[in-house]
């Protein structure tokens, strides 16, 4: 009988079995989104939520849509519930074809993929152009979902200094010099998370740096239809010195509804077919159903008709935010006022902590997302974002005499 310093006997494993192997190495480096976290905390329907960046639900044309629909599943069922082209629906593509080139950026059917949603735009983008270490050029403060996948690729992302007018030419040029960057990404129109729009002679400045460096741009346009003040600024991809080097992304999520899913990518010939072989790994093609019924929507309605209603609402809503942000936000605090998109950005006076606030504010049922996250460099603990679409004017109103009291 074995005594009670016997060591016990090891248990049998049956054979064959092992460890599992471990996740790739690649999401040591990636944390979750702290916005969609936020969400998730502030999904309860008591809280006023200034924290996502949602298009207000009320206003989707839900009556349009299922009529398109209803309509391809009438007419073209086979076609419509059947594998499709990587490239995209040729109808759909004709369309956002000639609305981009009714904005100004001439445009053909064949120089676009149709993507599910401008995130997989991005995510073939770095896919196509990325090696491990690559660097990257983002502004700062950057969309965090853009660092996420930069961060998947296995790039090294690299801050650029922005002010209230977006990235600094000067500080780009520096930069690009000294990092040999493979990619530049912005969002130049209404940018996530600032609001900031960047002015012409910057996007040229842009534009003539990128041709002197030698990178690539990834232009983000998911909201460059929802202007509601001033004229709108030419594409950077329409600039000749970035025409051949400029990868545009769009979007319906903010024009017709998110839930579709439907992005675009229009890029220079031999970078888009690369994105047509990445998408072929990732998912084949995009919904079949859902591109007719989004080309079929957009002959059968009027999306510039439904797009200025939506503009109308949310420029109320941006006029609210601003007119209740000075009772709202402690003296001495500063906020832009966006010509359109979906944000205003605050900045806190010295020695307030927007983070160490949310607990707060949601206490008070109110929530808005902290600056800090977006920052690739040194992030501002004082800066905060605030989404104006999701409520309307009376619900801003009394969302802000909410954050006062968080405040006070």
């Amino acid at each position: 009988m074995p005594s009670a310093a016997t060591t016990p006997p090891t248990p049998a494993v049956p054979p064959g079995t092992a460890p599992t192997a471990p996740l790739a190495a690649r999401l040591g480096n990636v944390a979750s989104s702290p916005v969609r976290e936020i969400l998730a905390l502030t999904a309860r329907p008591e809280v006023i939520s200034f924290a996502g960046g949602l298009p207000a639900p009320e206003l989707f044309d839900t009556e349009g849509i299922r009529a398109a629909y209803q309509a391809v599943l009438t007419d073209h069922p086979h076609a419509a519930l059947q594998y499709s082209t990587t490239e995209g629906d040729p109808a759909l593509r004709t369309a956002v074809a000639a609305r981009l080139t009714a904005r100004g950026l001439p445009t053909d059917a064949d120089d676009l993929l149709v993507t599910t949603g401008s995130q997989q735009a991005l995510t073939l983008l770095a896919t196509a152009l990325l090696e491990p270490g690559a660097v990257v050029l983002v502004e700062d403060p950057c969309y965090l979902a853009a660092l996420q996948t930069f961060g998947f690729a296995g790039a090294r992302v690299v801050p650029v200094p922005t002010d209230d007018d977006g990235i600094l030419p000067e500080a780009l040029d520096e930069i690009a010099a000294r990092e040999k960057p493979t990619l530049l990404y912005v969002v130049p129109t209404f940018q996530n998370p600032t609001g900031r729009t960047l002015p012409a002679a910057r996007r040229a400045a842009v534009a003539e740096a990128a041709a002197r460096h030698g990178f690539w741009i990834a232009e983000d346009d998911p909201y460059g239809e929802l202007r509601f003040d001033g004229e709108p600024v030419p594409y950077l991809a329409g600039h000749p010195a970035a025409a051949d080097r400029t990868a545009l992304l769009g979007s319906f999520s903010k024009v017709m509804a998110p839930g579709l899913r439907l992005g675009h990518l229009r890029a220079p010939a031999a970078l888009r077919r690369a994105c047509v072989i990445a998408k072929q790994a990732a998912d084949l093609h995009t919904s079949s159903v859902d591109q007719a019924a989004a080309a079929r929507y957009l002959r059968d309605s009027d999306l510039d008709a439904h797009v200025a209603g939506v503009r109308a609402a949310y420029r109320a809503r941006r006029d609210a935010m601003l007119e209740g942000l000075p009772a709202a936000l402690p003296e001495g605090s500063r906020w832009n006022r966006p010509e359109g998109g979906m944000f205003v950005w605050a900045t806190l006076p010295g020695g307030h902590d927007a983070t160490a606030l949310l607990a707060t504010a949601v206490g008070h049922h109110v929530a808005y997302v902290p600056g800090a996250p977006f920052f690739c460099g040194t992030p501002d603990p004082a800066a905060l974002r605030l989404s104006f679409t999701t409520h309307a004017p009376d619900e801003i109103a009394e969302g802000l005499r909410r954050l006062a009291k968080a405040f006070a």
